[in-house]
């Protein structure tokens, strides 16, 4: 068991850890992109459980190999967290073991960079015995490269965030016993990977539809509206890690939807890959369904990050896709005066517009919505019918002679009424 940190503070019944974030200004990452990545961090290091108290950043050419930071900003960084009692330093990039034992004997608190804060979240997030291992991979492949100066026996170490350890034991700093686990885990992996496909293979040939995004747009509300399910939903950042599949009915055509763990920037792809059941499904599916939160500044970059990952990590890139764009309910527009002679931004394009020019841009295929309000899902529902049916006719040419002749039907009667 671990102990309560002293450098915890009680929010009502939560304790949260005092943390302090620190990125970087650079030639590839300018100051706008630096403050979009720490909103970000500030959302996972909340989700967590922790408090951001400050930010840090520095304008630079790269990193300091040693310390991240140049001495001058270490120091300020030094005296801030013995001043006001933070526990927790929190980067935005990916440290060395080197950087991270070099800060941590400066400041004398816990560091962690955005991969680790990513995992601990993913610790506290997993719930079935399938997304438990996965996640308990992903972190040794993420200890192995580190064991040397960052390591010691689990008992030694604080609790709190980051160090929700894979397993309840120690962790063992020996790098055969780490391989060992990991091609352990590897073997349990693949023999769930079989039964999933043995699953799948049951199924049938149902048209496959994902649901997929970055994460914290609404995929799981939109699961839970469209098959009537209570898959766990959230306004935190990885609140769903299980791939999640449900039969839904619209109108008279099933098939089968299946709610994915969400994508983000700065992922590092052996997390990804770790999640292998939320692929093979992506991949084994006929059409995707791409959420997009439209009330977020950068919606459009989380669709690139997206639309890379597919391509990169899934390989499903030439699959059929319709956007759904989520939170109509949140979009804020307010109207230019006309003397204002300010630059157009992001945040003076009416929703009118945007959804003029997605329209155009996918050629229909995509559809405005409020999971949350129940705003245009009927719209939707219409569209995934279209293009399931599509998929179902390739498949069952006979059945949709049925489907055409129940449509048929509906018209008939609607022009009667």
């Amino acid at each position: 068991m671990g102990f309560i940190d002293d450098n915890k503070r009680t929010l009502g019944t939560v304790e949260q850890e005092r943390a302090i974030l620190v990125g970087l200004i650079t030639p590839e990452q300018n100051e706008t992109k630096a403050t979009e990545y720490l909103d970000e961090l500030e959302f996972l290091a909340e989700t967590a459980g922790a408090v951001t108290i400050k930010r840090f950043t520095q304008r630079t050419d790269a990193p300091n190999s040693t310390s991240f930071v140049g001495k001058g900003k270490l120091d300020e960084i030094v005296n801030y967290v013995a001043d006001n009692e933070i526990g927790l330093i929190v980067f935005d990039d990916d440290l060395s073991p080197k950087q991270i034992a070099f800060i941590q004997k400066a400041t004398q608190a816990k560091v962690l960079d955005r991969t680790s804060l990513i995992l601990d979240i993913f610790a506290k997030r997993a719930q079935t015995a399938n997304a438990k291992m996965q996640v308990e991979l992903a972190q040794y492949q993420y200890l192995l490269p580190r064991l040397t100066g960052m390591w010691t026996h689990l008992e030694r170490q604080r609790g709190g965030i980051g160090m929700r350890g894979p397993g309840e034991t120690q962790i063992e700093t020996d790098r055969r016993i780490i391989k060992t686990k990991i091609a352990l885990l590897k073997q349990r992996l693949a023999d769930w990977d079989r039964q999933k496909v043995i699953q799948r293979k049951n199924r049938g040939k149902l048209t496959r539809i994902a649901l997929v995004g970055y994460t914290n747009v609404g995929k799981s509300t939109l699961m839970n509206l469209l098959s009537k399910s209570d898959v766990f939903a959230e306004n935190k950042l990885f609140a769903t890690l299980d791939t999640t599949v449900r039969k839904v009915v619209i109108e008279n055509l099933p098939f089968l939807l299946t709610d994915t763990v969400g994508f983000i920037r700065k992922l590092p792809t052996h997390l990804v890959e770790s999640f292998k059941t939320t692929l093979d499904e992506v991949r084994d599916s006929d059409i995707l369904v791409h959420v997009v939160d439209i009330s977020h500044p950068q919606f459009e970059e989380q669709i690139e990050v997206v639309n890379r990952t597919l391509q990169e990590v899934c390989g499903a890139a030439d699959k059929e896709m319709i956007m759904v764009f989520n939170k109509i309910d949140r979009f804020t527009y307010v109207p230019k005066d006309e003397d204002d002679l300010t630059p157009r931004q992001r945040e003076n394009i009416p929703l009118e517009e945007l959804e003029a020019t997605w329209m155009a841009r996918m050629a229909g295929r995509c559809v405005f919505i409020s999971a949350k309000r129940g705003m245009n899902i009927d719209a939707l529902k219409q569209l995934l019918y279209e293009r399931a049916r599509v998929v179902h006719a390739q498949r069952f040419p006979y059945n949709d002679f049925l489907y055409q002749r129940y449509d048929d039907l509906q018209d008939t009667s609607t022009e009667h009424s």
